[in-house]
């Protein structure tokens, strides 16, 4: 069973990717954290039957970065391995964790096929690490630092574009909550295509919807991003 820390200061995104976990065999979560000092002090603390062999990590907390994080665990000597599960789109970010050993770097929002892709493609990339045994030949060489990459991209729903699904969320995101009316004014896009964007995010867990109440007419939906 691979052991795995949750960092996220947001309790709902915590509970989202524990959900997420909980879903894919050979996985358990063993602990969650919610700022950076905790997530440090939980992997050098970590023993036994709670030993983490995972790290899903938040880039940005209120208390330090995710890039801080690495960097303390691995000037430590702690090998475990990081999936970084961010907002951040920072090609520099993007950079050091790569040069941190972060395995893999997953973007908010995401449906849950993807990130079953991803823990998947890790579980198998531990697999041959551990099989790995003496000199290995080019090609077993190859194979191990492929075995993260992704093979293919995901599917939209037909007539979303992942452009387009970036704008409404990173809209929703940080000048939401509002209805598929109001964010069509505020996007320069028609209602009925804002709307399956905003619904999209709903299906995937990244929103949730409400009536709102309190304005004259049929109350309208409103839409939120899931913090």
């Amino acid at each position: 069973m691979i052991g795995v820390l949750i960092v996220d200061d947001e309790r709902l995104t915590r509970e989202l990717h524990a959900n997420f976990v909980a879903r894919i065999d050979g996985f358990a979560v063993v602990a969650e954290c919610a700022g950076a000092r905790a997530a440090v002090s939980a992997v050098l603390d970590a023993r036994g039957p709670e030993a983490i062999d995972l790290i899903l990590l938040d880039m940005t907390m209120p208390d330090g970065h995710g890039l801080d994080v690495a960097r303390h665990i691995r000037a430590r000597g702690v090998t475990v391995d990081i999936i970084a599960i961010t907002g951040v789109r920072d090609a520099e970010v993007v950079r050091q964790a790569a040069a941190l050993g972060v395995a893999q770097y997953l973007i908010k929002p995401f449906t849950f096929a993807t990130f079953q892709d991803r823990m998947v493609q890790y579980a198998a990339y531990r697999q041959k690490m551990a099989d790995a045994a003496g000199p290995a030949t080019q090609a077993e060489i190859d194979a191990l630092f492929g075995a993260l990459r992704p093979t293919v991209a995901e599917a939209l729903p037909k007539g979303l574009s992942a452009p387009t699904l970036d704008r409404v969320a990173a809209a929703l995101r940080d000048g939401g909550p509002f209805s598929s009316r109001e964010a069509a004014e505020r996007l320069g896009m028609s209602r009925v295509s804002v709307r399956r964007y905003l619904e999209h995010l709903v299906g995937i867990g990244r929103a949730e919807r409400d009536a709102r109440h309190g304005t004259p007419g049929r109350p309208e939906t409103e839409y939120r991003w899931m913090r």
